[in-house]
């Protein structure tokens, strides 16, 4: 093995080290460790490395070529431009997931109640106040639910670094929990089926409570239409992702479960169906 000693052959190195690993993982990997932008990344590979650098860069290496993904291995995400803490058992945040934030956004006003149901990592709720204080929407109550303990100590904590006052509860789907003017949520929605193709870094890491919604994959779904005027002020709505080719059978569902919501779907920037928009007509 050559000499490690500046990022181009620590980048060498690592490729050999863990030859199943995507490269973008492996750069996002020592790029955040280095603490340099993906520009800067791809710009500084002359640049020379401390033993200490080195010495950390090979152990997180190692530790992604035994399958465990980048981001537990960092403790941390970047999500809408906020550092959200993750660990093992904690559903890592997606990029698609902030179109359904900004989309949210656009219809909060001051004074709503929020529920992030589902919050894993607390993600959703972290930005929808970050963000809604820079547009001047105020007063917000913001509640946030999830199944497991590993979910809400995480994103408790994550409230805490990015000082943001949150009501957590612990809920599977909406039982127990009280009304909202508005409900988010990123929930379970692969088919059991779907496992196959999946990347074997999130099968092995990920809760699979946070990422399998039942053989046809809207097992949430069905669940969350009998519940959810329950739990929804006059005039309140829900915002929910779902799997692109779930649309024909939520559609549906909508139809016969929600006839008194107006039901709009919204695709994602990859042109795929991705979210959808339900706003109670009471």
């Amino acid at each position: 093995m050559s000499k490690i000693d500046t990022l181009k052959s620590l980048r060498i190195w690592a490729a050999e080290t863990a030859p199943e690993q995507r490269p973008e993982d492996i750069a996002f990997l020592l790029a955040e460790r280095l603490q340099l932008s993906p520009s800067e990344f791809q710009l500084k590979q002359d640049m020379e490395l401390s033993p200490d650098q080195i010495k950390q860069a090979q152990k997180d290496v190692r530790q992604l070529a035994k399958g465990i993904s980048p981001q537990y291995i960092l403790g941390y995400s970047w999500f809408f431009g906020y550092k959200i803490l993750v660990q093992r058992g904690v559903l890592i945040p997606r990029f698609e997931t902030e179109e359904l934030v900004e989309w949210a956004l656009q219809d909060l006003t001051s004074g709503d109640k929020v529920l992030d149901l589902g919050t894993g990592s607390g993600c959703i709720t972290v930005t929808l106040a970050k963000e809604a204080a820079k547009k001047q929407i105020t007063d917000l109550d913001l509640y946030a639910s999830d199944v497991t303990d590993a979910a809400l100590r995480t994103s408790e904590e994550n409230f805490l670094i990015h000082k943001v006052d949150v009501t957590v509860r612990k809920a599977n789907i909406l039982i127990g929990l009280e009304k909202f003017d508005k409900i988010i949520s990123n929930p379970p929605y692969i088919k059991e089926t779907e496992k196959d193709v999946m990347d074997q870094n999130v099968l092995e890491n990920e809760p699979k409570e946070a990422l399998f919604g039942g053989k046809n994959g809207i097992e949430f779904y069905q669940k969350f239409v009998k519940q959810v005027r329950d739990h929804l002020n006059s005039g309140g709505e829900f915002f929910l992702e779902f799997g692109f080719s779930e649309k024909d059978q939520l559609a549906d569902l909508f139809a016969q479960e929600l006839p008194d919501f107006t039901i709009e779907f919204k695709k994602d920037l990859a042109g795929k169906p991705r979210m959808v928009r339900g706003k109670w007509n009471k």
